[in-house]
């Protein structure tokens, strides 16, 4: 049972790094986009 226990931490633990990975990444993917509308827009062509 220990080990079941054990094996199944070790998933959880991953699970949530791999969740905190992906909302990290998507936040600052996010963040790049904004900043490159802002870049291109003020360096439009008026």
């Amino acid at each position: 049972m220990t080990e079941k226990t054990h094996d199944s931490e070790r998933w959880k633990e991953r699970g949530v790094m791999l969740r905190v990975f992906v909302y990290v990444f998507a936040t600052h993917a996010f963040a790049g986009f904004v900043w490159l509308l802002f870049y291109v827009g003020q360096n439009a062509q008026r």
